[in-house]
């Protein structure tokens, strides 16, 4: 009964099976024994099991079948259970580059730099060799990889590192699979929370520190203090309302800068450049007084009412109750933005920063006697 199961399996279930039982798997590395050399390339015995390695397997090392003799021991690697022939593939090229795989894994495991030579470059990213393995290095973590490049221009600039020696950590180590992934941003990043520890560690709320603005988004602008970076955030850049940080700042630029919050758990920095600045708001009821005229742009509307710029820094309400009589439902049919209004104030609250507006209250006289003003001083 035994007989005629085994004769009904395949060779590579029995192949697999045996295996099994000698503990060998696909990705081992094992010492085996040349039993024969022919131009082809070698058969190998590895344990119980005969397996071959072929010629081009060895010209990877630069290496010709004629090169070993019979009864030699040497390191193999399983590279696949069966060729097409049902025969036991192995590899002396994978086997060579085992200890590279060791040292590899060390690597990323002790979160270590390793320095090596770009070897090439292709759109996707760099090649590194390792020893006698070759790794890739995504677009994605090269450092001074501009953005918005298009495709042949990102394969211009990543060929121009071919040849420099680079600072890299290992982030994906996988023998089996045979893929090895460096980063160069890792190195830099890990300096930088260091740096950050540091800075954190030395800066206090209220310091005033110098940096260099080292990028710009719609939420604010990042500034280098030196090897970490801080945020002003867009409503901390100036006093009055600013619609994108560009306005204000370019990159490149230094400044000095307010601490104004420090976060040691999340390993933020928080920024401003306006509390360096005369706050307008601590001479407001010098500046207004209620019952005062005061000319205005719209600058933002709501249903609610909308916020007129008196000057910079300086935003005031009209609410949709001081527009008209009866109060109108949407303030937004009544004023547009950018538009210049004649308004008298109603109210002014220097600790909550607020300044309250009316449109309703500006007599037609008033009114008649502003415009003829604004006419005359038109350009004939």
């Amino acid at each position: 009964m035994q007989a005629d199961v085994t004769d009904n399996m395949d060779f590579a279930t029995l192949l697999e099976a045996s295996l099994a039982e000698a503990q060998i798997e696909l990705g081992d590395t094992v010492t085996g024994t040349v039993l024969s050399v022919d131009s082809q390339g070698l058969i190998v015995g590895v344990g119980p099991y005969d397996g071959f390695v072929s010629r081009r397997d060895l010209e990877r090392l630069f290496q010709q079948p004629e090169q070993y003799h019979v009864g030699q021991e040497i390191a193999v690697t399983i590279a696949r259970m069966e060729d097409d022939e049902g025969n036991l593939v192995l590899s002396v090229s994978q086997a060579t580059q085992h200890e590279d795989w060791n040292r590899v894994e060390e690597l990323m495991q002790a979160d270590e730099v390793w320095e090596g030579t770009v070897a090439d470059a292709n759109r996707g990213g760099l090649i590194m060799l390792f020893g006698n393995l070759r790794g890739f290095i995504p677009a994605s973590h090269v450092l001074d990889l501009p953005r918005g490049l298009n495709e042949d221009e990102r394969t211009v600039h990543l060929k121009r590192m071919v040849g420099k020696t680079i600072e890299v950590k290992v982030i994906e180590a996988n023998r089996k699979r045979r893929r090895l992934v460096f980063s160069q941003r890792e190195v830099t990043r890990a300096a930088r929370e260091e740096r950050k520890d540091q800075l954190l560690a030395q800066l206090n709320e209220g310091d005033v520190c110098q940096g260099v603005v080292s990028g710009l988004r719609d939420f604010g602008a990042f500034v280098d203090l030196g090897g970490a970076d801080g945020l002003i955030h867009i409503s901390e850049l100036a006093w009055h309302r600013v619609g994108h940080p560009s306005e204000i700042l370019k990159v490149g630029d230094k400044v000095n800068a307010f601490v104004l919050r420090l976060d040691h758990e999340g390993k933020r920095i928080g920024l401003s450049l306006k509390r360096l600045q005369p706050n307008p708001w601590e001479n407001i009821e010098s500046l207004y007084h209620v019952g005062q005229l005061v000319e205005g742009v719209v600058s933002r509307t709501a249903e609610f009412g909308a916020f007129i710029s008196l000057e910079p820094g300086i935003e005031a309400l009209l609410h949709v109750t001081h527009i008209a009589d009866p109060a109108p439902t949407d303030a937004t049919l009544y004023v547009t933005e950018g538009s210049t209004l004649l308004l008298r104030v109603v109210s002014i609250e220097p600790e909550n920063q607020r300044l309250g507006l009316s449109l309703k209250d500006v007599t037609p006289e008033e009114l008649l006697e502003w415009n003829a003003k604004r006419e005359a001083a038109l350009p004939s």
